[in-house]
């Protein structure tokens, strides 16, 4: 039975997937065997690309940005998934609060870095001739710098209005890891800020991704 107070939760319960002793073996293998693949293939990208001067281009820059991101959003996720598996259920509010950090993280930056891989597309198809002043060495690390900071500063609001909340009601996660949504609906005090601020993060994501749509389909006919 989960453990609860009345005036302060100081660690969680995560639901997981199944309860059911025979699916936990099945799911263990599967989960196990992603994050073998996630991270060889991951490494072999970062590796592949570091020695090879052929691909010390933007695409391939913001690729290894992307693998990165990748192994810290399933490096995250993944490893207290597996513990869960084998019954260690429990996860303290500090560890909470850091996956929270991690994975939000991990999430606006990935967004934000398929926006800058569609804008070096974009520049490739558009403006051919310009496309190595447009794309310089310089304007790539800005680009992927700013992803970095933007994001970092956007899980750091969420986390932070997510620590001023309180928990007393329950300390059932009804989740496979700690998010934002189900966190929420732990919280015994008002939670108003934090959903404003998740739809108003989620909205500028979300219209970034709609321009790369959009450019995508004006770039469409274009032959270089």
């Amino acid at each position: 039975m989960a453990w609860l107070n009345q005036t302060l939760v100081t660690e969680f319960l995560i639901k997981g997937f199944s309860e059911a002793p025979h699916l936990q073996s099945l799911f263990f293998v599967l989960f196990l065997s992603l994050y073998t693949v996630a991270l060889s293939g991951n490494i072999l990208i970062f590796v592949t690309i570091s020695f090879n001067p052929v691909l010390h281009t933007p695409m391939y820059f913001f690729l290894i940005n992307l693998a990165m991101v990748d192994v810290l959003c399933t490096s995250t996720i993944l490893p207290k998934l597996l513990e869960n598996m084998m019954g260690g259920r429990i996860i303290s509010y500090g560890s909470c609060m850091a996956q929270l950090f991690f994975f939000t993280w991990s999430l606006g930056a990935e967004l934000l870095l398929f926006t800058a891989m569609a804008y070096d597309r974009y520049v490739a198809i558009c403006h051919p001739l310009h496309y190595s002043t447009m794309m310089s060495k310089r304007v790539c690390i800005l680009l992927a710098t700013s992803v970095w900071i933007i994001s970092i500063i956007n899980t750091s609001v969420h986390t932070g209005l997510m620590i001023k909340l309180s928990f007393c009601h329950s300390n059932v996660v009804n989740h496979f890891f700690c998010e934002i949504p189900p966190l929420l609906k732990l919280s015994c005090t008002p939670t108003y800020l934090n959903e404003t601020m998740a739809f108003t993060a989620d909205v500028f994501l979300a219209k970034h991704n709609d321009n790369d749509d959009d450019d995508d389909d004006d770039d469409n006919g274009v032959i270089i």
